[in-house]
């Protein structure tokens, strides 16, 4: 069975299936066989001190309900509201393919893939800003 294989740093830090694995004093492999397991390091996680753009703020949302910080039944209208409001900026076809991805992950309560939608609109969404700043 193939699946997906982790090279963790020492220490290193991953959340799957919102339980939190730390690594060890070495550095290692660790074989996700389990389909579609929800894995993020959580190097690459979005901390709370970061949450300062509004792409940044939905797609913490979805990372909180995978950390089991926050209700699905709660996070799903807030996700469905702030992808709206990214739609209404983010208007071109990739983006908008990106958004209406996530809004049927949402609406499937897939919160990991609707993150992973939202996480690839960041160098857009930094585009952007820097566009306005110029």
């Amino acid at each position: 069975m193939t699946g997906l294989i982790l090279k963790l740093a020492p220490h290193e830090r991953v959340l799957i299936n919102g339980a939190v694995i730390e690594n060890g004093e070495r550095r290692s492999r660790l074989s996700i066989v389990t389909p579609n397991a929800n894995i993020l390091r959580l190097r690459d996680a979005i901390h709370p001190e970061e949450v300062r753009t509004p792409v940044r703020r939905v797609a913490y949302i979805a990372q909180l309900v995978l950390s089991g910080d926050a209700d699905p039944d709660e996070a799903s209208p807030q996700l469905l509201r702030g992808i709206e409001q990214l739609s209404q900026v983010m208007t071109d076809s990739d983006s908008r393919g990106l958004l209406d991805r996530a809004t049927r992950a949402v609406l499937s309560q897939e919160f990991y893939p609707a993150m992973r939608h939202l996480r690839a609109l960041l160098p857009r969404e930094e585009r952007l800003f820097a566009a306005m700043r110029q």
